[in-house]
């Protein structure tokens, strides 16, 4: 008897780890589009209007903008800092910062934050929109919130009940489309050296973002070519993430010149050090992270006001490596910080699963729902690392851009920038390549040298 009723229990236990969770009450939904945006955020700004009200972000295009370049004016580039965070006055400003950057400013007496005004520039598509107002009420997670259910082109948790729920929204985030991008790597080492690790040629699709695809399964898709440094030129990466990673996961394919062959990648995943940064940054640290929840329970902390990366132009588009890299940390004088309400996501590794940080902290834009920053921690509490995303609203696309980030790695000393894109072209969005390209058959035929 007490084997048939534990087996009973066990039964149960498996049943309700694969219930679909979420989904909010019609009442809960009229928030969005009135005290809410279409996403979550609050209209309204805060009490001493240091944030403004959100009227609908950028959506103007500057005159010097000029159409078909992948490179985009600073709608701002005339504004001046209205002060600056520097090691001095740390203690000030502390409740607005992150651990990393408290850390940056005690170890560097160079580091320093230039605040400008705050402008809440993210703008999507109307369909975007409509489609995150309509599917909030049915739209669920599954398989202790690894799967999503029921969403398509849309934010699938403007009102997040959850971790899992708000970092979905993270993961799922709308760059557009398609896009084309020659993106660099680049490590910094301890002693102030600055290394390109890659350049690639990359294109980047989401076909859960095209608005005819009702019932998608691949959420997100890559394909890049190395062409460059000359060592790597012809390495051929794929990956495919799906909204099913209780099911799925991620599967990744490589074509290595050397092999004449494509093969199974699936290290490509969780904390196995990523080769494109030379092991600096782990594989579900691109973009601050992106993968499988897995390994991780996902804690919804709150909602709080943070000095963040945002609309860094000049570092994104404009910047020269030379100018950039400095030792130590980023210019200060390439980098904009401005003051936004983010939501905090705590992830704390489960008993008996393996990764390098102990535990991971993130924080979500309200108004796009992209990680700006991220602090990492080891099994003894120790910060590891931090990270910034430097996103930037692509005006005549309707899109943000959150692609440029980098990791400051405080044990070793290093920092790394990946996905710089200034001096290779920008970014342009292009019409999907044929279907036959994503076949990771076909890599091989692509990537000969």
């Amino acid at each position: 008897m007490r084997v048939k009723y534990g087996f009973i229990v066990t039964i149960i236990l498996l049943i309700f780890a694969g219930a679909a969770q979420g989904a909010i009450t019609a009442e809960e939904a009229k928030k969005l589009g009135t005290t809410l945006t279409a996403l979550g955020a609050e209209k309204a700004g805060n009490q001493d209007g240091s944030i403004p009200e959100y009227t609908g972000g950028l959506t103007t295009i500057p005159p010097d903008f000029k159409k078909g370049t992948g490179l985009r004016a600073n709608p701002y580039a005339a504004e001046k800092p209205l002060f600056t965070i520097n090691q001095k006055d740390l203690g000030k400003y502390a409740d607005k910062l992150t651990h990393g950057q408290k850390m940056l400013l005690e170890k560097h007496p160079s580091f320093r934050l230039d605040v400008y005004k705050t402008h809440r520039s993210a703008a999507f598509p109307k369909y975007v929109l409509e489609n995150t107002v309509k599917q909030a009420t049915t739209t669920k997670t599954a398989n202790n919130g690894l799967t999503v259910v029921g969403a398509h082109a849309a934010y699938p948790f403007p009102i997040p009940k959850d971790g899992y729920e708000a970092m979905w929204n993270h993961i799922l985030f709308y760059n557009g489309i398609t896009l084309n991008h020659f993106p660099q790597s680049w490590v910094v080492t301890a002693a102030g050296r600055p290394t390109m690790t890659y350049v690639l040629d990359e294109v980047l699709n989401w076909p859960y973002w095209v608005p005819t695809n009702t019932k998608p399964d691949i959420f997100w898709r890559l394909r890049d070519i190395c062409i460059g440094p000359p060592r790597n030129v012809g390495e051929m990466l794929m990956v495919y993430d799906y909204l099913d990673f209780y099911g799925k996961g991620r599967r990744a394919w490589q074509y290595l010149p050397g092999q004449r062959r494509t093969k199974l990648a699936p290290d490509i995943n969780f904390d196995t050090p990523n080769a494109q940064l030379n092991g600096a940054t782990a594989y579900d640290e691109w973009r601050l992270f992106l993968g499988s929840m897995e390994r991780y329970d996902f804690k919804l902390i709150g909602k709080k006001e943070m000095y963040v990366p945002y609309n860094n132009y000049n570092l994104v588009y404009w910047s020269k490596g030379s100018q950039l890299l400095t030792p130590k940390h980023l210019n200060p004088d390439l980098v904009r910080w401005e003051l936004h309400r983010v939501w905090v996501v705590e992830a704390t590794l489960k008993p008996g699963k393996r990764h390098i940080y102990h535990k991971r902290i993130f924080y979500l834009d309200e108004d796009s729902w992209q990680a700006l920053a991220s602090d990492e921690y080891d099994a003894r509490g120790q910060l590891y690392k931090s990270a910034f995303m430097y996103m930037v609203q692509n005006y005549d696309a309707n899109a943000p851009y959150a692609m440029t980030h980098g990791f400051y790695d405080f044990s070793s000393n290093i920092y790394t920038l990946d996905v710089y894109v200034a001096e290779a072209g920008g970014v342009k969005y292009i019409p999907d390549i044929p279907e036959k390209e994503w076949l990771p058959e076909n890599l091989a035929a692509a990537g000969v040298r």
